[in-house]
């Protein structure tokens, strides 16, 4: 059953204090870049994925591709809270043992449609995946997110390229520019800008939207899903480690854990009812 607004709002801060949790606990993981992501992939899994967690190789299933795989503690807290595992195990993030590592790995665990973690290659499935519908005439969707200093890897724009040489009007990437990476400002790194009219020059339908605003992340999809011919990428300006104070545009928490009081200050300020 599809959430409203208000309630895609409560599930996100539950899974920003899933993130906040999970990387104290491990001491290790990426929280700036999966904490501005967050309100796009909630409202991807709660409000508009096809998909079945009694069977999560279901053929017909919408595909998601997370990749930009550091944000893998993200992907693990909404993929429990919609039901694939218990909740429970998210506190064993990066734990030896652990179903759940530093990136996502679908031979371990149900929901989860492609490994990622090497920057650049994500994108590259998404396509396959979309490519694959179009030539056996499902009607499934791929959904991609990607992050902006990944766009700096050129296996991207080959993805892209072919994208829009196939017309796969069933792939949607979601590009989460929060603006900053590992080594600091991605325009001072290796800018990317203008990164809307790099995909217009590419083929791609362009959307433009506030990757926090629920309105217009919901609004974007279906743009999407009503747009033929080409595949489109929303552009989605994010704060990286949004919703916590002193993560929030700061290049420091790209892969940084919180310690225990930290963690208590970002649980207070996130709120919430759960």
């Amino acid at each position: 059953m599809k959430k409203n607004k208000e309630e895609l709002i409560q599930i996100s801060k539950q899974i920003r204090k899933d993130i906040v949790e999970m990387l104290t606990e491990s001491a290790s993981g990426h929280p700036g870049g999966s904490l501005s992501a967050t309100d796009i992939v909630t409202t991807l899994y709660f409000n508009e994925l096809n998909i079945n967690t009694e069977n999560p190789k279901d053929e017909n299933r919408d595909r998601f591709v997370l990749s930009k795989g550091h944000a893998a503690p993200l992907l693990y807290s909404v993929l429990a809270r919609r039901g694939f595992f218990d909740p429970k195990e998210l506190i064993t993030l990066r734990k030896i043992g652990s179903r759940l590592q530093g990136h996502p790995n679908m031979n371990d665990l149900p929901g989860i449609d492609m490994s990622t973690g090497s920057l650049g290659q994500g994108t590259s499935a998404a396509v396959g995946m979309a490519l694959a519908g179009k030539i056996d005439k499902k009607n499934y969707r791929v959904y991609a997110v990607l992050g902006d200093g990944e766009l700096e890897e050129g296996q991207i724009w080959e993805a892209t390229m072919s994208a829009a040489h196939y017309k796969l009007d069933n792939l949607t990437a979601f590009i989460d520019f929060n603006g900053l990476q590992i080594d600091g400002d991605i325009t001072e790194v290796m800018n990317p800008s203008p990164i809307d009219k790099k995909f217009e020059a590419f083929g791609w339908n362009v959307i433009i939207i506030d990757g926090h605003n629920y309105d217009e992340i919901l609004s974007a999809i279906e743009k999407a899903k009503n747009h033929k011919g080409q595949p489109t990428a929303i552009i989605c300006n994010t704060i990286k480690g949004k919703g916590v104070s002193y993560m929030e545009n700061q290049a420091c928490w790209h892969g940084a854990a919180p310690n225990q009081e930290q963690c208590g200050i970002a649980l207070m300020e996130i709120g919430g009812d759960n």
